[in-house]
């Protein structure tokens, strides 16, 4: 068993398996690769080990037996700083540059103060570009009537805006300099102790994300392709993240795309066939639109901020996060992970529902990997144990009668099933 790294020294892959190769501008994956997982904090270690578990069994009924995941544990949040002295040792990033793949369990992050979120840093520190958050019914207990019909992919861009975390507070000299500038040069004043934060969308950073977002609408036969956007207020931030997403579907997308615009003027609002709706909705409107229309949204494509807001919204309509998955994913490289936090309060109690970091696991090795196989049998698994109302007790609570399992209970159902997946 490999050792944890501390230091890039250390950095040294277990001598088993085989590392993922970039060849021709592609992931060459062997059928033993290794793959980089973090525990993270709280109910993480528990949820990690079943989505562990879980992969390796759909994986050895997937291929029977001639493909396997070799795991490599390295660490972050408090395992790292008990470890290793601090939060993000330089050695876990340059492991994951390494494997080129990580799962990764939710990692505590505190809200007003204290360090910024470890989350964020890894994204960043890796240039993991798009936070892809698919939105499924699974057959849970959801509020709301239509929950069937969601079925959404988030695309929300992972660099920018105002989770680039160019802030300053309002007590600080910063500030207070930005403030004389922006008075000076500007004519703009702003009140006394005001806090400054600077929200920067580029170019660069927006046509990526929407080439990553119509890359997968193509790959998995979507029909319809959003960019949610603030730009009727925020003109040269939010507008200009719509009209640069809009210019690569047109210009790099062209045969495969028909913009509204288009579907009206040119085909009298019938859509061609094989061809992919480009459209875009104003945020707040959009925020509406997924709970009286789901049917009509598959892909939205989405500042960082907005996609924070709206993976939230659209999960509740699905019965909440904990279902919820995640990857950050660049050109080559992605990190896996929930979008629920830490639920300290349930940490080491084997109660915290696995599915989201399970799903999550899914998306790394079936979709970043091209393991697909995989998520048919998960899924399958998670489906039957709904439906037969075998459950944890996030998801029990709204179904009377039934008694809750624990994590390792429930994590063992989904073995169960998957043994029994005929395909």
């Amino acid at each position: 068993m490999a050792k944890i790294p501390c230091s890039p020294d250390e950095v040294k892959p277990p001598s088993e398996g085989h590392l993922i190769e970039i060849r021709d501008g592609k992931l060459v994956v062997p059928d033993d690769p290794i793959v980089a997982y973090i525990e993270g904090d709280g109910i993480g270690p528990e949820i990690v080990r079943s989505a562990l578990k879980v992969i390796d069994a759909a994986v050895k009924k997937a291929y029977g037996g001639k493909r396997r995941i070799v795991w490599w544990e390295i660490a972050a949040g408090s395992k790292a700083q008990e470890l290793c002295g601090e939060l993000l040792p330089k050695a876990t990033l340059e492991a994951i540059k390494t494997t080129k793949v990580a799962l990764k369990g939710p990692l505590t992050t505190p809200v007003g103060g204290g360090y910024r979120s470890l989350n964020v840093a890894i994204r960043k520190a890796l240039d993991l570009y798009a936070n892809i958050r698919p939105v499924r019914y699974y057959g849970q207990p959801a509020p709301h009537c239509y929950a069937n019909r969601v079925n959404f992919v988030i695309f929300r861009e992972n660099t920018e805006d105002l989770y680039a975390g160019i802030e300053w507070p309002a007590d600080s000299p910063e500030a207070k300099k930005i403030k004389e500038f922006l008075k000076k040069e500007f004519g703009v004043e702003l009140r006394e102790m005001t806090g400054i934060g600077i929200k920067p969308i580029s170019e660069f950073a927006t046509k990526r994300l929407m080439r990553k977002a119509l890359r997968w609408a193509i790959e998995h036969n979507n029909r319809v392709v959003t960019i949610m956007h603030k730009g009727n207020i925020m003109k040269y931030t939010e507008g200009a993240f719509m009209q640069w997403a809009y210019e690569v579907a047109t210009t790099e997308f062209r045969d495969y795309i028909v913009t509204e615009k288009e579907l009206y003027e040119k085909y009298g609002g019938q859509m061609p066939q094989g061809k992919i709706l480009v459209n875009d909705r104003i945020a707040d409107n959009m925020l509406q639109q997924i709970i009286t229309r789901p049917q009509d949204y598959e892909i939205i494509v989405a500042p960082n901020i907005n996609g924070d807001y709206i993976s939230d919204e659209a999960n509740a309509l699905v019965g909440g996060i904990g279902m919820a998955a995640g990857m950050n994913a660049g050109d080559y490289m992605a990190v896996a992970e929930p979008v629920h936090g830490t639920a300290p309060k349930y940490a080491g109690k084997d109660v915290a529902n696995p599915t989201a970091e399970i799903l999550s696991a899914t998306l790394l090795i079936g979709e970043h990997m091209g393991w697909k196989e995989v998520v048919k049998i998960v899924e399958y698994a998670i489906r039957k144990a709904i439906e037969n109302k075998k459950v944890t007790q996030d998801l029990a609570r709204h179904m009377p009668g039934v008694t809750p399992l624990k994590t390792s209970e429930y994590t063992n159902v989904l073995l169960e099933y998957i043994e029994s997946y005929e395909g």
